[in-house]
């Protein structure tokens, strides 16, 4: 994770890392002991090493805390606000995956979406472009998932901004008659570029607002199923009828772009420079502070 600041700081803790190529041991963080090889493998030689402990507090606080983060997550993810709220979208798909379904995400906020609400279960593989961070991968890994397992359900989770850059790719699953199933979230904004620039910079959004497009419309135009919610009471419906359709299909999920996708904890430093940021005169501050108000009272009561 190239989020450097969310490492513990170096001398802190003890740093242990297991990755496949050794090159990138102490690519982000100064480890103590690095181990060449496959997790699972590498894990299963260390297990004999290990002695059970008595000692159960940091095992119960994390379960704790675990929990307290689960039950926030239903919050957010049972809201029936409208615009729908785009956690809403995605909690609703986790409850419809079959438990050997390939999950593709795109690059940006809804990669966090993704993390968040979707629970990898059973022989479910999940596929990110993790080491780039490069935007519109999505459906292309999408499309090598469907060739390379034909007989799963691949699930393409995008962002409008990610869908728009390759597009085409809609003719490319038509033409092959791939049963690939992409959920767009739509809200016309680049949206992980917008709460950076807010929560990161504290500077007004610029410059993220994306040609609105209908993704349904392209869809059907390509041969593809195509699909619009804009109430969440209809999410999981149209998530159902998308999913069994026989052949390609897209969902458009037209969610509100005021939505920030925020951290389990903000730092005073993310607070101060998302109210400078207001205060410069963001062109949506009046909504953008009434959602986030809303969103706490809710999750405080």
């Amino acid at each position: 994770m190239p989020y450097i600041e969310f490492y513990p700081k170096p001398g802190k803790t003890k740093a242990i890392q297991i990755d496949i190529n050794p090159s990138r041991i102490g690519l982000r963080h100064p480890i103590d002991i690095g181990l060449a090889g496959e997790c699972g493998t590498v894990l299963s030689a260390l297990l004999p090493l290990i002695q059970k402990k008595t000692d159960r507090s940091f095992l119960e606080k994390a379960q704790k805390n675990m929990s307290g983060w689960n039950e926030l997550m239903t919050k957010r993810g049972t809201r029936t606000d409208t615009p729908i709220k785009p956690q809403v979208v995605v909690w609703e798909l986790n409850k419809l995956l079959d438990d050997d379904a390939i999950v593709v995400t795109d690059s940006g906020t809804i990669t966090d979406l993704t993390a968040r609400f979707i629970h990898m279960r059973g022989a479910m593989k999940f596929a990110v472009s993790g080491s780039l961070a490069s935007m519109a991968n999505g459906l292309p890994y999408s499309i090598a998932a469907a060739f390379a397992y034909p007989d799963r359900q691949v699930v393409c989770i995008i962002g409008d901004g990610g869908l728009s850059m390759l597009m085409g790719e809609l003719a490319t699953i038509v033409k092959f008659n791939l049963p690939v199933k992409v959920i767009v979230i739509k809200n016309n904004v680049l949206g992980q570029i917008k709460w950076e620039q807010i929560a990161m910079e504290g500077a007004p959004e610029f410059g993220i607002e994306l040609q609105p497009i209908d993704f349904a419309g392209v869809a059907l135009a390509c041969g593809a199923a195509g699909y619009t919610v804009e109430d969440p009471a209809q999410v999981e419906s149209v998530l159902r009828e998308a999913l069994a359709h026989p052949g390609p299909a897209v969902v458009q999920a037209v969610v509100d772009p005021n939505e920030p996708e925020l951290p389990g904890h903000i730092t005073s430093e993310q607070a101060l420079n998302f109210m400078e940021a207001m205060a410069k005169g963001d062109r949506e501050r009046a909504k953008i502070i009434k959602t986030v108000l809303k969103n706490k009272i809710r999750e405080v009561v």
